[in-house]
């Protein structure tokens, strides 16, 4: 049993065929199958999976992250279906996997996680060599952000509005956050993306607001208002730097790095 070629719930996978046709739900995960060098086998994609664009821009879109058309799905013969616990709704995978062959699940929870998603993704479609380089490269960042981590600060990151929505603790967003010392605010809500309203108690909880980029857009205009109503410092942060693994989570590193020390 080859361990690289396990995926999240367990299932053990072996090497594609030669020419798979690849369908990916998750925009991380496209994106990482690109900088593997697999983008010739992409037959279907999300409209949110939109890097690296040159390479996708002939690819098929299927729908979204969850709201995904299995007719078109069905009509592209794809031979692996390529889908993340958090952004995919598991009762469309189950349809899917009814005439996909190969579910391949995602769901790295953790910044180091990603070094295994490499090798899973690279192992399952020939790609060994480009997967090690990729973990190189994560490796030469993941050191000095650690390194690098400075003064304990409380943080709240917030990922919607109306209503107000973080994550919890036990995110990939917070892990990441964790690195260079950054403590992700704890909602009394056990959800892993709980609902939270403004109040004194919050404001004196934090030493900072963090507002992403997505999935709501943000704008400095919300960085205004809180400021004032909170009287904490309030800044925009980049969310496919901070949220995405996968190749993402390369530059994503040094990102945090710059992030910490402005």
């Amino acid at each position: 049993m080859n361990p690289f070629l396990i995926d999240a719930v367990g299932r053990q996978h072996r090497p594609a065929d030669a020419d798979p046709r690849i369908v990916s739900l998750v925009p991380s995960v496209t994106e990482l199958v690109c900088a593997l060098g697999l983008a010739r086998y992409l037959v279907g994609r999300t409209g949110f999976c939109i890097h690296p664009a040159a390479e996708l821009a002939a690819v098929p879109k299927i729908g979204g992250t969850k709201d995904v058309n299995l007719e078109k799905i069905r009509r592209l013969a794809p031979t692996h279906l390529l889908v993340n616990i958090d952004e995919n709704e598991k009762p469309t995978v189950d349809q899917l996997a009814e005439f996909v062959p190969h579910v391949v699940v995602t769901h790295p929870v953790a910044p180091r996680d990603n070094l295994a998603l490499y090798r899973l993704i690279g192992g399952l479609f020939g790609a060994e060599a480009q997967a090690d380089a990729l973990c190189a490269a994560f490796e030469r960042e993941y050191a000095p952000t650690l390194a690098g981590a400075g003064h304990r600060r409380r943080v709240l990151y917030c990922i919607w509005q109306d209503p107000w929505m973080t994550v919890s603790r036990d995110t990939y967003i917070a892990r990441m956050l964790a690195l260079v010392g950054w403590q992700q605010w704890e909602a009394p809500s056990e959800r892993r993306y709980p609902e939270f309203r403004w109040s004194d108690a919050l404001a004196n909880a934090i030493d900072e607001v963090l507002l992403s980029s997505e999935p709501y857009r943000f704008t400095e205009a919300h960085v205004d208002a809180l400021e004032k109503q909170l009287g904490k410092p309030v800044r925009l942060v980049d969310g496919e730097m901070l949220s995405w693994y996968g190749s993402r989570a390369i530059d994503g590193l040094r990102y945090l790095r710059a992030l910490s020390a402005s």
